[in-house]
């Protein structure tokens, strides 16, 4: 009987291999190959290999089903399976070894898993030729899951470093051990012998997608993704893009490729593929661990998942573009996969692709390929049709190798256009997730470069030199223009309109290669105080409709303060955590400035100025692991202050977020004075009162220029004031007796 398949993170490093979910460094002592006779290994059962070969052969034959390498012990291994040993500075260290007698591979999956802070796991082959690691408190998801990659050896140890201080905090319990008895990359296993293609562990008559057949689709490539799940190369998907074209992780693969709770262990593999035609190795480092589920729904085999993090920037990632019109006018097909977990590969259908059903789904029916074929591992992978955009994601078939040809045979691929509005809510849909604005678009290009390349494509890439926080009335924005298309873009029409005003026209000439871009200097914008919107739009490419309408304008807004200002200044010294720290400037709940993600080393500073008209406002300082700025790993804090360095706010100890309220005038700071009075309402319209006034006080109200626009007297200790003459904007109100002056803000908003 086949094992339930249990989802995991199962792939090759290299020594010392540095993958997107580990974070550097060295296990104790790893220049020293000796393994500590203090280790103890807990050796798992014997597997019956002659069963699990009779099972394979069976399963093989669907593509359905993944293509299993290793035998999974559920197991229940936890923190206290071994005692912590002291080390040097104030550290102490946890190993646990594991043996899997014969495997040619292990990789584990780990439940209830937490590090703190001043934590660090490190799991590393017995031979001390490779390791994996560290993982950190980084690493904590909220499902409290963390995947292995696959060590090459029959013996592992799971090494855990941390301070004293911290120690008692590490959770987690081994829940898998994964014996690997099959290759899933071929390169692991020189002397495995399957009856497979030269390049991997798939069949002969798969293409490699950096042959010379692939190199119409070296864009659409980047989007597709392994999945590794359990002992097994589960599925294919793709990243797709949405019509926000934000980037957000979103990976459509198959319904049937889901169990309830995987999504948590899945493992994500990028770029799996060699560099050219023949080659049998490829990266297996490029990995995002975990994802959530968002949609699924077998009337069309559809499985959306939302990875746990981007993909980082040296992934060189692609987010496909899509067609959910689900129009019958397919006239060829193309997919890109990895069978049986194999280095990525590439099919073609040259012939037209009909709309059927199989097995209770609504699908596309691959006839016959012409060229390649799918196999257990490729389920999910996208279709994509003659214009580069996927249409649906492979759900079954009977494609197959028949040596080094093609069978003859087809395969069955769910409709994203069944996929995207069929459902009854957004957890059986797509286009919830893929149109968050609600566009009402069916059709959509990748990003971040466009599935299609047109002859004329003039794109409007970024507007640039426009502050979020403007000082004055004026702006000169520089607009960056790329041309898309084949064709050198040699003129076209630039237009530009600021808050919806009238169009204003630039006729620009030059000449720029495909993929290239030249900056344009848009003349000096008037903006008005507050929110501005500046909206860039290219048209007439070498005087003639542009070939893609999608990428031809880009928006960029500004909050410009038109009139009296304050500088204030924001200093920051950093804990060893940096990353973790942001903050923001709000008004009224709207954020006025912020920090801007670019973080320093940690123990180190910054001090940024911030533009403000007089008012009121909220200054919030944030830890997105709740532990502040100061004092456990490292002294940081943070300072804001006025132009002749009064405070604003000030701090370092706190645990997520702080917020201290802060008040500025024309001429400085006027922070709310110590008093036992109250004002309220705070924005006001028409009316204030005032609680605890000085009776016989002279109380004044003050604009932003120092002027004097309320006068009155105090006669009890409760005062009302009409401020039904008075302008939206920012006041001060001063109570003033006999040695005594109080001040405090007031905001009028009507």
């Amino acid at each position: 009987m086949i094992k339930k398949i249990l989802s995991i993170f199962a792939f090759s490093f290299a020594y010392a291999a540095m993958a997107q979910v580990s974070f550097g460094g060295f296990p104790y002592n790893w220049e020293d190959k000796h393994v500590s006779s203090q280790i103890s290994f807990n050796t798992m059962p014997t597997i019956d290999m002659e069963a699990l070969a009779a099972e394979d052969a069976v399963v093989d034959q669907y593509k359905e089903a993944p293509y299993r390498f290793g035998f999974e012990h559920e197991t229940a291994f936890g923190i206290n399976q071994a005692s912590w040993r002291s080390i040097e500075n104030e550290k102490s260290i946890w190993q646990f070894g594991i043996e899997c007698s014969g495997a040619r591979t292990i990789n584990l999956i780990f439940e209830d898993f937490f590090l703190p802070k001043g934590a660090e796991m490190f799991i590393w082959s017995a031979d001390r030729e490779e390791f994996l690691g560290s993982f950190n408190h980084k690493n904590n998801q909220e499902y409290r899951v963390l995947a292995s990659s696959i060590l090459q050896h029959e013996k592992i140890v799971v090494e855990v470093q941390a301070n004293d201080a911290v120690k008692d905090q590490v959770s987690f319990v081994i829940s898998m051990v994964v014996h690997g008895y099959r290759p899933v990359l071929m390169n692991h296993f020189a002397d495995f012998d399957a009856d497979r293609g030269p390049y991997g562990t798939s069949g002969s008559c798969n293409n490699n997608v950096n042959c010379p057949v692939g190199s119409a689709w070296q864009v659409e490539k980047k989007s597709v993704g392994l999945i590794l799940s359990g002992g097994s190369a589960s599925c294919t998907g793709a990243l797709v893009n949405n019509t926000a074209n934000d980037g957000t992780p979103y990976f459509l693969t198959a319904n049937h490729c889901y169990s309830a709770g995987a999504g948590p262990s899945w493992v994500f593999v990028f770029n799996h593929e060699t560099s050219g035609c023949t080659g049998s190795t490829g990266p297996t480092n490029q990995t995002i661990s975990g994802c959530t589920l968002k949609a699924k729904n077998a009337g069309s085999d559809f499985c959306l998942v939302q990875l746990s993090s981007a993909p980082p920037a040296n992934y060189n990632v692609q987010y496909a573009g899509w067609d959910a019109s689900d129009a019958a006018t397919v006239t060829s097909a193309t997919c890109i996969h990895h069978p049986s977990g194999d280095l990525k590969k590439i099919s073609f259908e040259n012939n037209a692709v009909p709309q059927g059903s199989w097995s209770g789904a609504q699908t596309w029916q691959v006839q016959q390929w012409d060229d390649g074929i799918t196999e257990g591992g490729s389920s999910g992978s996208p279709l994509f049709d003659q214009n580069h955009r996927i249409i649906g994601q492979l759900f079954g078939g009977a494609s197959a190798c028949n040596g080094s040809t093609e069978n003859g045979q087809g395969d069955s691929y769910g409709r994203f256009g069944v996929s995207w509005d069929t459902g009854a809510s957004a957890s059986t849909r797509l286009k919830e997730w893929l149109d968050p604005g609600n566009t009402g678009a069916q059709i959509v290009d990748g990003y971040p470069a466009g599935s299609v390349t047109a002859q004329l494509d003039a794109s409007a890439s970024s507007i640039t030199n426009v502050p979020a926080n403007i000082c004055g009335s004026s702006v000169s924005p520089v607009f960056s223009l790329m041309n898309n298309g084949a064709t050198t873009l040699t003129s076209c029409t630039i237009q530009y309109t600021v808050n919806g005003g009238a169009i204003q026209t630039i006729n620009w000439t030059g000449s720029i290669a495909q993929y290239g871009s030249a900056n344009v200097n848009l003349p000096a914008i008037t903006l008005t105080n507050g929110a501005n919107t500046i909206v860039v739009t290219v048209v007439n490419p070498n005087g003639s409709t542009d070939e893609n309408a999608n990428n031809n304008s880009v928006s960029i807004s500004c909050n410009a303060i038109v009139g009296p200002t304050v500088t204030v200044t924001v200093d920051i010294t950093f804990d060893d955590y940096s990353e973790e720290t942001s903050w923001e400037i709000l008004q009224n709940g709207n954020v006025l400035a912020s920090s801007n993600g670019l973080y320093p080393a940690g123990g180190t500073s910054i001090s940024e100025s911030v533009c403000l008209a007089p008012g009121c406002y909220d200054f919030v300082i944030s830890d997105d692991y709740g532990d502040g700025l100061c004092c456990a790993y490292g002294n940081g804090s943070y300072a804001v202050s006025n132009a002749s360095g009064t405070s604003l706010a000030a701090g370092g100890n706190f645990t997520d977020s702080e917020t201290t309220n802060f008040c500025v005038s024309g001429n400085g700071v006027d922070s709310m004075t110590e008093t036992a009075i109250t004002l309220f309402p705070n924005p006001a319209q028409n009316e204030i009162q005032l609680i605890g006034a000085l009776a016989n006080s002279s109380l004044y109200i003050i604009d932003v220029a120092g002027n004097v626009v309320v006068s009155t007297k105090t006669y009890s200790a409760n005062v009302k004031v009409d401020t039904s003459s008075l302008a939206n904007g920012y006041y001060i109100v001063k109570l003033v007796s006999a040695g005594k002056v109080d001040s405090l803000p007031l905001i009028i908003k009507k």
